[in-house]
């Protein structure tokens, strides 16, 4: 017998607020890698500013996980590593290349978050996480502004890195999901 509509309504914000922690953690650890291993200060300056708005929406996250809405993803320790990893491997190859995965992977979130966005309007338009949702991807939409306006689209083997960075993104939220 399938389940009743409001149930699959509950799993399916259970799966958002899930999803968007494990994102959430892997952009800190992304721009952690970046900062550790950047030599410009104008450039630290400007990651860390892109931090501090990711530190927000984890910590927005890991409240709604506090509080039983939801469970964090049996993949966190993976994305602690591979978030870590590429910031670190971006910002070694240079400004532009860490410009790069940021716009890159904020492309695949704010992508990600219109999804959210259009479901919660439909199903659920009063839940508070529908403000937040739309909070935080204007702040990702912010960093992609960045990493547009700080030569991101120089980078060296932009299209072919940009690819891979937004394949491997849409495959984390994948198995996020699942896991």
């Amino acid at each position: 017998m399938p389940k009743p509509y409001f149930e699959n309504k509950k799993q399916k914000i259970k799966e958002i607020i899930m999803v968007d922690h494990a994102g959430e953690f892997g952009a800190q650890k992304i721009y952690e890698g970046q900062i550790r291993y950047t030599k410009n200060p104008k450039d630290k300056q400007l990651i860390s500013h892109m931090l501090e708005q990711e530190l927000e929406h984890l910590d927005y996250f890991q409240n709604q996980i506090k509080e039983g809405k939801s469970k964090p993803t049996a993949l966190m320790p993976l994305w602690s590593i591979l978030g870590y990893s590429l910031g670190a491997i971006s910002a070694k190859a240079g400004p532009k290349t860490a410009m790069m995965l940021t716009e890159s992977v904020e492309e695949v979130i704010v992508e990600h978050y219109d999804e959210q966005i259009t479901y919660l309007k439909e199903t659920d338009p009063k839940n508070p996480l529908l403000k937040k949702i739309q909070k935080f991807k204007a702040d990702e939409a912010e960093h992609i502004h960045i990493a547009i306006d700080n030569d991101s689209k120089n980078a060296k083997f932009h299209k072919l890195l940009s690819n891979v960075t937004k394949i491997f993104c849409k495959s984390a939220i994948f198995l996020s999901k699942k896991m």
